[in-house]
């Protein structure tokens, strides 16, 4: 079976050079399925593999393949792909139309998948890491069935795990922003959501969010502190990685925890944590230390913290999404896109800016 895939490949000389390439692939074996990939989403995550912080403005476009200028920082920070043709996209969902000798009963099954390189029009997997979709899902719904739905139930599971009892989460506009407040709608859990326009307070309002604060707006700190004192949240997941948005969150924190005790050159005693997840600013987190001693900065990945819970705890996550993929998990789009489509320099440009409702679909046979 050959097929076109995409890749990316940081050459030594400061050239990103992300194109379409024809690959064949070899029959399936053992626990192996062929998938024929038929929609595959292009998330933050896959941003950070397919350009990273290229310079797309400047870069020369032609069918089928981007040639970009890398910083020169980041060339050093990338030492370690320099040369490596890397595949692209972290899941997608299509049909099984070959397997081998061990996944037979998965031929004609529509599937999602989480293994890398998506953005192919066909991709050989490990059945183990399928989930089968429900009768009658259609592949765009099943695409972005990993990623953003295990991410959204992962901050509840880490937040109980750790004994706190409601959530902070930032660029909360988000597809994934939005299934984290329905999850936490559905179950109780007070939730604070941080966006940066009176748009987004709006979309999330309407959707029956009931804390939600406008990081650009003038008050922006005396409403976050109101909505954390009327939620009790100490856990914080930041998306935007960047800037001051993480500290601002534990400084608040550290306020309302403070309000009525007496002064201590430590601070509170309440435990205040931020998780970054992401990174939609690239440039340093900034903190100033106006919160005491009681807090943790830490970076979170999906992967490892599902290794960590165990399998019987992911697998009760995975159903979850299984029974309410088109509901609860449901993800939109702006616009569709071909393989070809997604490097020209219109689509390029739009989905690398990231904004919010801007999220864009892959469909790698039209």
């Amino acid at each position: 079976m050959s097929g076109k895939q995409l890749v990316s490949t940081l050459e030594a000389d400061g050239r990103l050079i992300v194109e379409l390439r024809e690959e064949t692939l070899p029959e399936p074996k053992g626990h192996e399925v062929l998938i024929r990939v038929e929609a595959a989403p292009i998330n933050p995550s896959d941003l950070a593999l397919l350009f990273g912080p290229a310079d797309l403005d400047n870069a020369d476009y032609a069918p089928g393949r981007i040639v970009a200028p890398m910083p020169e920082r980041a060339v050093r920070a990338m030492q370690g792909r320099l040369g490596q043709a890397m595949p692209v996209g972290n899941e997608g969902a299509g049909t099984v139309i070959a397997a081998g000798e061990v996944a037979q009963g998965l031929i004609g099954k529509r599937v999602a998948a989480v293994a890398g390189g998506m953005y192919a029009q066909y991709r050989i997997v490990d059945a183990r890491a399928c989930l089968v979709l429900p009768e009658g899902a259609s592949a765009e719904q099943g695409a972005a069935a990993f990623v953003n739905p295990l991410t959204a139930l992962s901050f509840v599971e880490a937040m109980r795990r750790e004994g706190h009892k409601a959530l902070v989460h930032t660029a909360a506009a988000s597809n994934l922003g939005q299934m984290l407040a329905r999850i936490c709608k559905a179950e109780g859990i007070p939730l604070v959501n941080v966006v940066r326009s009176e748009a987004q307070v709006a979309l999330l309002r309407g959707q029956g969010a009931e804390h939600v604060v406008n990081s650009s707006a003038p008050d922006f700190e005396v409403d976050l502190q109101d909505a954390i004192a009327a939620t009790g949240a100490t856990l914080g997941f930041d998306a935007v990685g960047g800037g001051k948005l993480a500290g601002q969150i534990l400084h608040a924190m550290e306020q309302v925890a403070s309000r009525g005790a007496a002064y201590s050159r430590y601070g509170s005693n309440v435990f205040k944590k931020v998780y970054i997840y992401g990174a939609l600013d690239m440039g340093p987190t900034i903190v100033n230390r106006t919160f005491g001693f009681g807090w943790a900065i830490a970076g979170f990945l999906l992967t490892p913290f599902l290794q960590s819970i165990g399998e019987e705890a992911a697998e009760r996550l995975r159903q979850r999404v299984r029974d309410e993929l088109t509901t609860t998990f449901a993800s939109s789009y702006k616009a569709r896109v071909t393989l070809e489509q997604a490097l020209t320099r219109e689509a390029a440009l739009a989905f690398n800016a990231r904004a919010t409702g801007s999220k864009y679909l892959i469909v790698p046979h039209g």
